[in-house]
């Protein structure tokens, strides 16, 4: 995974951790459950960043030792836990939300618009730096799903420190909130199912697996493919093995480039390996390259 990762999610971590902080102070201030509730989802996601941060350093590691594979499994399942943690902290959001539901509580309108609006600002400009990569790494694509709803829902608070501050109306603040926790729900859900996938071993949602069989399937001299397995071996990297049945062995060195050079090119898996069958053997007769 590029080096240049880090430098974005270290500038990301860096704005919403002072983001949070201001946020959770004007809240106290102004009683809004709101802005607490759009600071507790921020902590969340400060808290998702360093876990995708560490996933991604960790997918660097070379393999050795009995990772043979390295560890770029830990960035699917730092994408696992940056999902429960944000659902984590929409249920609290919830539940505090409800509990405000027809209290009487004096709420400032005006401190809640002035930070919700600084909040756009941080949230959109986080969202732009994971904004290049969100289609190659499943980390990224949540960073940037999560700072871009973010942004919305300190679009939404902004609004309801306006109508606070121009009619009084405080019940809006827990309506609001819970508005925001259907929101936060509505942009991990496709994350989190994506992610258990992965961690399942089920094949990546960018990688169409009958196009893939069928691609070799009418390449020549392919006879039937059989027993293809497709999956992540990380956020961005994709493994395939699959037997081959071929009626001899004279083409399988040429065919081999060409399977390795068209899966990595044309269906983004970068780990191919694969087992020519015949009615004899084509074992050690020549050395497949990956």
């Amino acid at each position: 995974m590029p080096a240049r990762y880090d430098w974005i999610f270290g500038i990301g971590i860096l704005l919403n951790v002072i983001f949070v902080i201001a946020e959770v102070t004007a809240g106290l201030f102004s009683n809004s459950i709101a802005l607490l509730s759009d600071a507790g989802h921020n902590a969340s996601d400060v808290l998702g960043l360093v876990i995708a941060w560490i996933a991604v350093w960790m997918a660097r590691k070379k393999p050795e030792g009995r990772f043979t594979y390295g560890l770029g499994k830990s960035s699917v399942l730092a994408s696992v836990i940056n999902a429960f943690l944000i659902l984590l902290a929409v249920g609290i959001i919830i539940w505090e939300s409800i509990s405000r539901i027809g209290a009487d509580i004096n709420i400032s309108g005006g401190i809640i618009m002035i930070t919700a609006a600084i909040g756009i600002v941080i949230n959109t400009a986080t969202a732009i730096l994971f904004m290049r990569d969100k289609d190659k790494d499943l980390n990224m694509q949540g960073a940037y799903l999560h700072m871009a709803a973010d942004a919305l829902v300190s679009l939404g608070v902004v609004i309801t420190g306006a109508l606070i501050f121009y009619t009084g109306w405080n019940w809006i603040d827990p309506i609001v909130s819970l508005l925001i926790a259907v929101v936060i729900i509505w942009s991990v859900w496709g994350l989190l199912l994506e992610s258990l996938n992965l961690v399942l071993d089920g094949v990546p949602r960018h990688i169409d697996q009958q196009a893939v069989k069928d691609y070799l399937e009418k390449l020549p001299d392919v006879i039937a493919v059989h027993d293809m397995h497709i999956w992540a071996l990380s956020t961005t990297e994709v493994s395939l093995t699959a037997h081959i049945e071929v009626p001899d062995c004279n083409n399988a060195c040429p065919l081999i480039k060409t399977i390795n050079h068209d899966l990595h090119h044309k269906f983004d898996i970068t780990h191919a390996t694969v087992q020519f069958e015949t009615s004899g053997s084509c074992a050690g007769k020549c050395a497949q390259k990956n």
